[in-house]
């Protein structure tokens, strides 16, 4: 596997994503394009990995262009034919490349993606999915925000691209859930009524309405939204799970019986820590391009990157987009709907 890495992206610098690259090629020995301002990254590379077998593995692909974080994705995309998450996906749509990551301006890639590589064949829209923790396996969320006004198409096509990631994953036959205010049948706003009669008449595994107490439980493999819902979803848990840490590590420093508890179950915290730790999931896969790629948090550290570039490795592998358009074309079909 071949991975384009835009490395100019991202609130951490290009040393951060170099180091992730890096370790990513170590551990499994995937190919790496590294994407951007070719001196600067000869430079970190030098210091990161200097004369090392790992480095030798690594290309540099020269940008001469970058997306800032707040710039107007669309805006910059038409102006900026350069900037390296544009190179990146480039290089998957001339197939020198088996996916695409970047950690820069989430819109900007998302543009990119569609636009270099196009949108899969019978897909409205394409959407971003995310991997939440949960008490029992992860649960695979669509759409967390590439699309806050949604048609029931969208959403009945979110839920068929989330299931094969979910396949993908080792969930062999995933259960559907759609997102709204309660279990009844008819609970919920029009997209919601318009969406259930498409799931539940599908070959989906479809379980029924899903309320948001029931994201962390684990009893359902996929969760269907819209990105206006997912986008608000996401960023509370996120929020939630660093407060908690927060709010543990207040308390233990207020006794000196809390910080022997702590000694004693610290092993205990540190997996909490980790098994809520977006950096362990990588990034987010966009789904409904016709190629590979994935989204990362702008704070992703190395080990997020790592992690994301092994998911980006594991998708195209799996080649998730048959699998999509296998499902689509058996029963899964309602191109009748507007899209």
């Amino acid at each position: 596997m071949h991975i384009a890495l835009d490395a100019m992206g991202g609130d951490h610098g290009s040393e951060e994503l170099i180091a992730g690259a890096l370790c990513a090629v170590k551990e499994t020995g995937v190919r790496v394009s590294l994407v951007g301002e070719e001196s600067l990254l000869n430079s970190h590379i030098e210091t990161l990995a200097p004369d090392s077998k790992t480095a030798k593995l690594i290309n540099i692909v020269h940008s001469s262009q970058v997306v800032g974080m707040n710039e107007n994705p669309v805006n910059a995309i038409r102006k900026k034919k350069d900037a390296s998450v544009m190179v990146a996906f480039d290089l998957v749509r001339r197939g020198e490349a088996d996916a695409a990551v970047s950690a820069g301006n989430s819109g900007a890639t998302m543009a990119a993606g569609i636009r270099k590589l196009g949108r899969l064949g019978g897909i409205a829209r394409p959407g971003i999915a995310s991997i939440f923790p949960t008490l029992k396996r992860p649960v695979v969320m669509m759409d967390i925000g590439a699309n806050v006004d949604c048609k029931s198409l969208h959403l009945f096509q979110f839920a068929v691209m989330a299931t094969a990631f979910s396949r993908i994953n080792g969930v062999e036959n995933p259960r559907v859930g759609l997102l709204t205010i309660g279990e009844e049948t008819g609970k919920g706003n029009s997209l919601i009524k318009e969406t259930y009669p498409l799931l539940e008449k599908s070959s989906l595994n479809f379980v029924g309405n899903v309320e948001g107490r029931d994201v962390f439980q684990g009893n359902i493999d996929v969760i269907v939204c819209d990105g206006f819902v997912g986008n608000i979803c996401l960023k509370v848990s996120e929020g939630l799970a660093e407060a908690a840490m927060q709010m543990l590590g207040d308390e233990i420093k207020k006794s000196w019986r809390a910080k022997i508890g702590y000694l004693l179950a610290r092993h205990a915290f540190k997996a909490f820590k980790k098994r809520v730790d977006y950096a362990e999931y990588g990034g987010a896969p966009l789904l409904g391009i016709d190629g590979v790629g994935i989204i990362c948090h702008g704070k992703s550290t190395s080990h997020a990157i790592k992690n994301a570039i092994l998911a980006a490795a594991q998708m195209a592998k799996g080649n998730i987009n048959r699998d999509i358009l296998d499902s689509l074309a058996v029963g899964n079909n309602v191109e009748h709907l507007e899209m």
